[in-house]
């Protein structure tokens, strides 16, 4: 386990590695993070002016509590509701951002498998519009699963000690996948494969995938880092994705 979490890391800094050896994928790349970052941001923003209100609805029991167990309560609460919201906003940031950037995440995506991975014979050529459908379905579908975890998660956030150390862990691994899951479907839908094929596909690995992308979200809550990471992700998740599909994954990460 530790072994294949190595190497999905290996696959993650070998997206850096591909996109600082070509700025213009890099700079092609960035370009949708950017608009989408400016959306998150804003958006953050007013969750932040209006987390006291939010915390105090969602917690009406605790109207009738004494002071400090109730600033303590709702503390909880705002925390539970921004990372949730940024747990969602991630997996948003990521569906936005390959809506919008479709033409140039699938000129990243053909780049490095043809170029570094020896190309896709069987590729289909995927309009924009085809890859912005896809897109759109697979992200409501991702962004749902993402908040039915969030329910249980941010419930969870309020038993003690574990609430603040075992429940944030599992949060991030279960929203890292999500967010695998998103970055690497170009290489899938070159394929023709759909979204059901590529959530089994991950799974099989699934300590490589979580290698690859539990920095990939780390680093993204990382104020503007994403604007980088992204681009580097998407090449790592087009090798992941070619690798596993071409049964090549165990091979040293180059």
């Amino acid at each position: 386990m530790l072994r294949d979490f190595s190497t999905g890391v290996g696959l993650l800094a070998k997206g850096f590695g591909l996109v600082f050896r070509s700025p213009r994928l890099l700079l092609i790349g960035a370009i949708p993070a950017l608009i989408t970052t400016v959306l998150l941001v804003g958006s953050v923003i007013a969750l932040g002016v209006w987390i006291d209100d939010i915390a105090a609805w969602a917690t009406p029991f605790a109207d009738d509590w004494n002071e400090s167990l109730r600033a303590a309560t709702r503390f909880v609460a705002g925390a539970s509701i921004i990372g949730a919201f940024l747990a969602v906003g991630l997996l948003l940031f990521s569906a936005i951002t390959l809506v919008i950037g479709g033409p140039f995440y699938e000129h990243i995506a053909e780049t490095i498998e043809d170029e570094h991975l020896g190309g896709v014979p069987e590729s289909q050529k995927v309009s924009w519009a085809r890859s912005a459908a896809v897109g759109i379905r697979d992200a409501i579908f991702l962004v749902g699963l993402a908040v039915l975890c969030a329910i249980p998660l941010f419930a969870a956030g309020f038993i003690p000690v574990v609430g603040q150390t075992v429940v944030p862990v599992i949060a991030v691994c279960v929203n890292a996948t999500l967010l695998g899951i998103e970055l690497t479907g170009i290489p899938f839908t070159r394929r023709g494969l759909k979204l059901t094929v590529r959530r089994r596909v991950l799974r099989s690995r699934r300590a490589v995938t979580l290698g690859f992308a539990v920095p990939t979200y780390l680093l993204c809550l990382v104020p503007l880092a994403a604007l980088v990471v992204f681009p580097a992700a998407m090449a790592g998740g087009t090798v992941l994705a070619h690798r596993l599909l071409t049964g090549t994954l165990d091979q040293p990460v180059r």
